[in-house]
């Protein structure tokens, strides 16, 4: 399975998905078609973890001032299906692996596995 989670708004989102091979992905763009509870239940089964796959730089994140709280796994779960903005992304399913967020390393291991 090859897919992909972007935010079309996302200046880095799109960025990469010019970088990047795409070819047989299914694209999601989570504004347009929020991430469901099995899509999410999925990609925990990879991380492991719903923190890993909370995005922190949300203005949500702020605004809720929720740095000052203590979250539970539960709340992670919760937050990323309330509200797009709290999935970190993108997100690259590639077979039985799992590319979570932007950062450089992320990335290149990404096209390394796609070539």
């Amino acid at each position: 399975m090859k897919k992909v989670y972007f935010l079309q708004t996302c200046d880095t989102c799109r960025r990469i998905l010019k970088e990047v091979n795409l070819e047989g992905f299914e694209l999601q763009e989570v504004k347009a078609k929020p991430i469901n509870v099995a899509q999410l239940e999925e990609l925990y089964a990879h991380t492991k973890s719903y923190e890993a796959l909370f995005n922190r730089r949300a203005k949500l994140y702020k605004e809720m001032d929720l740095k000052n709280q203590n979250l539970s796994e539960k709340d992670y779960r919760q937050f990323i299906l309330d509200d797009y903005t709290f999935l970190k992304r993108p997100v690259f399913m590639v077979d039985n692996e799992i590319f979570v967020g932007n950062s450089k390393n992320v990335i290149d291991d990404l096209k390394e596995k796609i070539g």
